[in-house]
Parts: structure tokens; sequence; C-alpha cells
């Protein structure tokens, strides 16, 4: 079983040649550790080998997480389903909240924003392969969220996230990143900006950025079965 140290290095070969093989420069991507049920000694050793950019599921793990590594210059990211009661955990703890996916929630993460008078960056989670058991609003709802979530002054849009169909089959796992890709595009040129696609994870990720993600979230590539 290879060390974390071997397991990291083989992550950022593998996004290297992902990108080289879509023509891309590898510095586009950026890898965001997943550490869901990790414990905050294995994601110190992390950090002291470059790592920095964390991404957390569950708010329960998140506080007494980012607690116990305050002292590292870590950049949290939350990635799970969100609950309503749980924003006030996470708001102004974190860079970015992934995964709002519905309006109640982008309604509660600005009501604590305007509380506490800050901003917050946010992603639009879309779920790209319409299966029943991933989070993510409907592709048919994906402009209504992007209205609603423009209306609130406290949120800025910093980009879009998905996961990919459960499938081994390529053009399956792909059409989902395309579908991203092709929202943030549309986004983009609308708005002058230039938006993250967080897409891509341990079994996946040379798909994803094939079809564009700059930011991949790998846990299990990295720290091994959960």
């Amino acid at each position: 079983m290879p060390t974390l140290v071997e397991s990291l290095q083989n992550i950022h070969r593998a996004m290297d040649l992902a990108s080289s093989d879509a023509g891309r420069s590898p510095g586009s991507v950026r890898l965001m550790l997943a550490t869901k049920t990790q414990v905050p000694e294995v994601l110190r050793e992390a950090c002291t080998h470059g790592e920095h950019l964390f991404g957390e599921n569950r708010v329960q793990e998140f506080v007494p997480k980012r607690d116990a590594l305050d002292d590292l210059p870590i950049t949290w990211h939350f990635i799970g389903h969100l609950q309503s009661n749980k924003v006030k955990d996470v708001v102004g703890r974190v860079a970015c909240i992934q995964s709002v996916d519905r309006p109640s929630i982008a309604t509660a993460i600005d009501e604590e924003c305007r509380k506490r008078q800050i901003a917050h960056n946010v992603m639009i989670e879309v779920n790209t392969s319409g299966e029943a058991s991933k989070h993510g609003v409907a592709l048919g709802n994906v402009q209504e969220l992007i209205d609603v979530v423009q209306a609130m002054k406290t949120l800025r849009i910093m980009g879009f996230m998905t996961i990919g169909a459960l499938s081994e089959d390529e053009s399956t796992v792909r059409r989902c990143f395309e579908t991203l890709r092709n929202l943030r595009n549309a986004y983009d040129a609308a708005h002058g900006t230039t938006t993250d696609l967080s897409m891509g994870m341990s079994y996946d990720l040379h798909w994803a950025i094939a079809e564009g993600s700059t930011i991949v979230r790998v846990g299990t590539a990295a720290f091994g079965d959960r």
C-alpha cells in the first residue's frame, strides 16, 4: 500500500497526464482533497506535502477538523449536501460552499451572511446525470436557481459543481461533465466572468479534466478506501 506522499504524487502525475492529453496546462487544474472520514493528523501530513485545498462533506466533521488545523494555511470548501440548520456552522468558515442546489439553501446562506455583514462565494451544484441518488439542481431548473442566487447581494457565483454518472462507460460520464461545461460557458459568456468547474473524483478525474474541469475532488486515491 502506498504512503500518503506516494499517493499524492501519483494523483498529480495522473492530473498532469490528463491535462497534457487534453492539450491543457497542468496549472489549470487544482487538486482538492476530499477529507470525509479523515482525521486531522492525516490532513496535517497532507498539508506538509504541499496540499492546501480541502473539501469537507459533513458539517459535524468539518467544525472540529477546521479548529484542529487552524494553524495551517488551508483553504476549505464545503462540498456536501448542506442543511439549512447547519448553515451557521459553515458560513464564514469556508472559502466557498460548492453545494448550493436549491433556492431554500441559498436563502439560508444569504440570511446568515446578512447577519454577519459578509459576502460569500458559492457554486451551483447540478445533477447532470439525472440519478435520483445524487444531489444537485435538476437541469431544467438551473437558470431559475442562478437567478435566485444572483438576486442576493451577499452571494457570489464562483463556479459550478457536479458528480459524474455512476458508470464505467466513458461516454456516459463525460456527457455529464460536458453538460456542466456548457452551462458554465453560457453563464460566463452572459456575465463576462471566468468561473470554475468542480468536477471529477478519484475514478473519473481524467475524463473530467478532458472536459475542462478546473478543480478535481479526490479522496479515495489519496487516502485509500473509507
